[in-house]
């Protein structure tokens, strides 16, 4: 993905789309926790994301965005469906048995799911020494948080429901992976269809606002069947609570996303997805400080475990950044300047032009490609 072809933006818009990112998100666990104490699970999502997708498609048909196209808005809803009905649901629903810290490290081990359930990638994945290893510090880590929950003293009674929503939650990042594989696979079959039918494409915010609004459907459905909004008293929100969910609809559904997807414009890829790395710890945090949760050694192990399995997962696309490539490169020519007499130093920086320039006509072609 080529990020210098547009004009640059300002540093200090790059650093506050990266706190939004980084903060924000890692936030959003908390504040469903809050709002957990006004809002039951279905009720709490409904309300999300028919906020958040009608704010959004409000905004891109304000933008001129064009709204429909058969094609990739049924693709949106199923991948809506999976990703922001049943992971989020999945992710609502166990915290009201278990910590908001505890969920995001499971979330964030969803790197697990993609290594094993991204079948054309087997080969690659598990002929990687770092990918496999990873692997195993990922499964490490979730079992680390699930023996914690088993054998921890629990006054409450309530351990069967922890565990419970430990297993949802696995369910809900598997849910989320597959279907952002869905979606990266069918993305040529669906670009073919298109172009077959003349249909133009529709923007990405517009497909995000059609994916908040399957899920906020989905959760309307589930909310009215199951009773939970015949029970549901708008008197009895408290307006911290509301507060909470506004700050979910607005600043996690929209903002923080909106903003990701511009870094993905700017900076590489790579830069963009460290989010993982700091979200979990931002949510941890908060309710170490914020909550009655306590936040124990093992669950602090069992983050760094998980963030070491997934910085080992993404080992290779570290490694062939752009930014690294640089760096080594630099690092060879200096040592190689220390080593060399004096007078071969001048044929060692024409060598190293010369790379330089092959590499960027590689780049080249390949993107004619």
């Amino acid at each position: 993905m080529t990020k210098g072809n547009q004009n640059m933006p300002a540093t200090s818009s790059i650093i506050f789309a990266y706190l939004v990112v980084y903060i924000v998100w890692g936030s959003t666990f908390f504040f469903i926790e809050k709002a957990l104490h006004s809002f039951s699970p279905f009720v709490l999502g409904s309300i999300r994301f028919i906020l958040a997708g009608s704010l959004l498609m409000g905004y891109c048909y304000a933008k001129g965005y064009k709204l429909f196209a058969k094609t990739a808005v049924k693709d949106a809803l199923f991948v809506g469906f999976l990703l922001l009905f049943v992971d989020m649901a999945a992710v609502i629903w166990s915290e009201q048995y278990i910590s908001s810290g505890i969920v995001s490290i499971i979330a964030a081990a969803t790197a697990i799911w993609f290594v094993v359930l991204d079948k054309p990638k087997w080969k690659e994945n598990f002929s990687s020494l770092p990918t496999v290893l990873g692997l195993i510090f990922g499964f490490l880590g979730v079992f680390m948080l699930f023996a914690e929950q088993l054998f921890a003293q629990d006054a409450s009674g309530d351990k069967n429901m922890k565990i419970t929503a430990m297993f949802v939650l696995v369910c809900g990042t598997i849910a989320w992976t597959i279907g952002s594989l869905a979606s990266k696979y069918s993305r040529e079959k669906r670009t073919r269809q298109m172009q077959e039918r003349g249909e133009e494409d529709i923007h990405v915010m517009v497909k995000t606002a059609w994916q908040m609004v399957c899920a906020g459907i989905a959760f309307t459905v589930v909310a009215t069947v199951n009773g939970e909004y015949a029970r549901f008293q708008i008197r009895d929100v408290l307006p911290e609570d509301w507060g909470a969910i506004i700050y979910l609809a607005t600043m996690g559904s929209i903002l923080a996303f909106g903003s990701y997807i511009w870094l993905l414009q700017y900076r590489p890829t790579t830069e963009v997805s460290t989010h993982a790395y700091i979200n979990p710890i931002v949510a941890l945090l908060l309710a170490h400080y914020f909550t009655n949760h306590r936040v124990t050694s093992l669950q602090i192990i069992g983050l760094v475990v998980v963030l070491g399995s997934v910085l080992l997962m993404n080992w290779n696309l570290y490694k062939n950044n752009k930014k690294v490539k640089v760096y080594k490169r630099a690092k060879r020519i200096k040592k190689l300047r220390e080593l060399a007499p004096q007078s071969s130093i001048p044929r060692i920086m024409a060598l190293s032009n010369f790379n330089q320039r092959h590499e960027k006509k590689k780049e080249v072609t390949n993107r004619e490609d």
